[in-house]
């Protein structure tokens, strides 16, 4: 551990952290993480003129509702994303929008940061069913409040377009003038598709009704260890419709499920016959 840090900080003030991290979100933390724990924590020891990491680390312990624990999580948390990121994604979940008679298609996205994952569902789905208001509902969610207040926004510098086509910008995006030069905002019809709710996977209710033809749950379970992966995918189960889908990321395998998934593609799963009849049919 490095000793020119502004605040003292030690390995096992990292310890500690990857245990609070682990039991509030699931997130399992190895030591190569160290030196990004400190960068990010260090903002929330400077707003509160914390001196150190041990003072900071008690203090949440000490304080189990504080809301302060909603800011180290955030802090902790990993988003990194991008308009139609995993783009066979996309392609599969039109093919299965079109030859799906299900309306309302209801959708989750359970890891929505910023919104470019939920925003390019509903692109998909408009150009899926070449309508401006298709009979889609998509529901967003993430544990970090503040990408969440962002993805509700639908505000993104230009640049963040760079890899959609001149159809999709038009289409599907106004461009900011004034103040707001270099700027974008998701069209109203895009926003008014999308619900977004903060949603922690370790929380032993979900705050979500309903069967989806739809969850795309990607690049998440890498975070946790196996034990908790299983739970979590066995209550996704129970919320996919008998023939819906589950889209993983590109990282990701489900070779240890593979009594409740079976393989519909590249990085896609739908339920075994064990699987529906554990959950039941709705």
């Amino acid at each position: 551990m490095q000793n020119d840090h502004e605040f003292s900080y030690t390995k096992a003030d990292f310890a500690r952290v990857a245990e609070l991290i682990y039991q509030r979100a699931g997130i399992r933390l190895n030591d190569s993480k160290q030196q990004m724990v400190y960068s990010r924590l260090a903002r929330r020891l400077r707003a509160l003129q914390i001196d150190t990491f041990s003072r900071y680390l008690s203090a949440l312990a000490q304080n189990p509702d504080s809301e302060e624990w909603q800011q180290f999580t955030n802090a902790l948390t990993t988003n990194l994303t991008s308009f139609f990121r995993e783009p066979h994604h996309f392609e599969a979940l039109a093919r299965q929008m079109q030859q799906t008679d299900a309306r309302p298609f209801r959708i989750w996205c359970a890891a929505a940061s910023t919104g470019e994952e939920p925003y390019s569902l509903a692109m998909t789905a408009m150009e899926a069913y070449q309508s401006a208001c298709p009979a889609v509902q998509i529901i967003a969610s993430d544990l970090d409040t503040h990408v969440l207040a962002t993805a509700a926004q639908g505000v993104y510098a230009l640049d963040r377009l760079d890899k959609l086509s001149l159809e999709r910008k038009k289409g599907f995006f106004l461009k900011g003038a004034g103040i707001n030069a270099g700027k974008v905002r998701a069209k109203k019809a895009l926003r008014e598709m999308i619900e977004f709710k903060q949603i922690n996977l370790l929380d032993s209710r979900w705050p979500l009704d309903g069967k989806f033809d739809a969850i795309f749950c990607r690049n998440v379970m890498i975070y946790f260890d196996q034990a908790t992966q299983r739970v979590i995918l066995e209550k996704i189960a129970g919320l996919l419709k008998p023939n819906g889908t589950l889209y993983v990321g590109h990282s990701e395998n489900l070779h240890f499920m593979s009594d409740w998934y079976r393989s519909a593609g590249k990085t896609t799963y739908q339920l075994t016959e064990h699987a529906k009849a554990a959950r039941g049919k709705p």
